[in-house]
């Protein structure tokens, strides 16, 4: 982004709020659409796998498009970008809620992704203009509150319109947030040009997008098509491949689609591999414990929102503190209380079982939250802000990059190893079935099917528990490892 002056320190406050409206609407509608898609399936006539295809065509569309949001910021200038995502992400949103069967609903989820990919990149290089530099801790604990807020409600919101009115409501609901983001947007926003004349890195583009599609098209469907075969290999190699050609393009070209020298900054790379590691216990915590409670514990979609519900509320707690905390002592030791404390409730989900109680899913899941609350803003703080102004936008497009690849790789990875143990335990728990001589297991056969289906409920409840606790464990320990990385965080450059 160019260098562009900052605003003083008054008067960012409205102007923060507005862009924390955009935030907060793209990731809602990702939170709250998880929850609907069974429901979703049943009324357009798809299979549980071919559903899963309106979350993963969103997904691999929003890799695509977040590099080129920095170069569409500088031609069209970040205000214009932002009014026009906040426009193209209702519109889209309203074509979703009509879609009538799989197809047309998976393009126009992808037409979504689109400005669904550029609000969060562009609400934070915002964020960094309009802020004073001794204040981007303080501001960046209340952008977090719109990527807090939005996961902590989105799925009691999901749930209780699909258990009471209808899943398209999902999608509808962004239009009258979306309005008043556009409207707030017009009039608070100072204006935030671009500068003219800069060319499109066409062959950037290209390379960066096929390798990213490749990349996160072969984690989500390694599951399926298998780790080892054909497909997936080639997807990983291709991605490889392009990749490091876009880093080579992004060096030669004048007018770099992503100004790739952003990563020669050691703080930003401690930033980014901090961000990647703790954001591995965190999207295992959001898709797991709700799979765990609904298909485990036989909980509705709505009853798992408030379960899932406190743990939001302290991170909407945690991040102003924490932002404000920066801004007067740094961010190192935020960081390294909030990794160490995220790890020990990932540690204490890993004591899962099938007669856990809500009092200690909840319990986990707030010391859990506490993490992120003060460790993610002051984490990212330090990685943006150590860079000159003029790679500040690289920055927050390189960071949204590592959030979207760490999502989609870590969730396939950890499928994957809980799907193995899974695999395991069924094969080593012949010890639970009753002995031959058990004159209950002889009663059971009788009845046929119907008697043995306590046994099999049990021991399924049983190894689904045991595989997820394995995942919590590896999660747990790769977030407290990361405690020593963030001893090496340097206060952000205030001048």
């Amino acid at each position: 982004m160019p260098s562009a002056p900052r605003t003083s320190g008054v008067g960012w406050g409205l102007p923060l709020a507005v862009i924390v409206i955009g935030m907060f609407m793209s990731v809602l509608n990702t939170t709250s659409v998880n929850v609907a898609l069974t429901r979703m399936a049943a009324d357009l006539g798809a299979s549980t796998d071919d559903i899963q295809w309106v979350a993963t065509a969103y997904n691999l569309c929003l890799g695509v498009v977040v590099p080129a949001s920095a170069w569409l910021g500088d031609r069209l200038g970040l205000k214009r970008l932002y009014l026009a995502s906040l426009v193209g992400f209702c519109a889209a949103s309203v074509l979703c809620g009509v879609a009538g069967d799989l197809t047309s609903e998976i393009v126009f989820r992808i037409l979504q992704a689109v400005p669904g990919g550029m609000l969060p990149v562009t609400c934070m290089t915002i964020l960094y203009r309009i802020v004073p530099r001794r204040q981007v801790g303080t501001a960046m604990g209340l952008y977090g509150l719109g990527m807090v807020v939005a996961p902590a409600i989105g799925p009691t919101l999901g749930g209780y319109l699909v258990e009471y009115a209808s899943w398209r409501l999902v999608y509808f609901i962004n239009v009258p947030v979306g309005v008043a983001g556009v409207v707030a947007a017009a009039l608070l926003l100072p204006p935030l040009p671009g500068r003219g004349g800069r060319r499109f890195d066409a062959l950037g583009f290209a390379c960066i997008a096929g390798g990213l599609f490749a990349l996160l098209l072969a984690a989500s469907e390694g599951e399926d098509w298998g780790w080892t075969s054909y497909p997936v290999v080639m997807l990983f190699l291709a991605a490889v491949l392009l990749l490091a050609l876009f880093v080579v393009v992004e060096l030669e070209v004048a007018e770099p689609l992503l100004d790739v020298r952003a990563l020669g900054n050691r703080a930003l790379l401690n930033s980014l591999a901090l961000i990647a590691l703790q954001s591995i216990g965190l999207f295992a915590v959001s898709f797991y414990v709700p799979v765990f409670l609904q298909a485990g514990q036989g909980l509705t979609a709505l009853d798992t929102g408030f379960v899932l519900l406190p743990q939001g509320l302290v991170m909407m707690a945690c991040m102003p503190l924490a932002g404000r905390v920066t801004d007067r002592f740094g961010a190192r030791w935020p960081a390294v209380v909030g990794l160490a404390l995220s790890g020990i409730g990932l540690l204490m989900l890993a004591r899962i079982n099938p007669d856990m109680t809500r009092g200690e899913f909840v319990a986990a899941l707030m010391l859990r939250a506490i993490g992120p609350g003060v460790a993610m803003m002051p984490i990212t703080t330090s990685g943006i802000s150590a860079l000159p102004p003029h790679l500040a936008g690289a920055g927050c497009a390189i960071n949204q990059l590592v959030q979207r690849v760490t999502a989609a790789l870590g969730l396939a990875l950890l499928t994957a190893l809980a799907s193995e143990r899974q695999a395991q335990l069924w094969a080593n728990r012949t010890a639970l079935v009753p002995p031959v001589s058990d004159p209950r297991l002889h009663e059971a056969v009788e009845h046929g099917a119907q008697g043995l289906a306590p046994y099999y409920q049990a021991l399924a409840l049983d190894v689904l528990a045991q595989a997820y606790s394995d995942v919590f464990l590896v999660c747990g320990v790769i977030t407290l490892a990361t405690v020593p990385l963030a001893l090496f965080i340097r206060s952000p450059n205030k001048r």
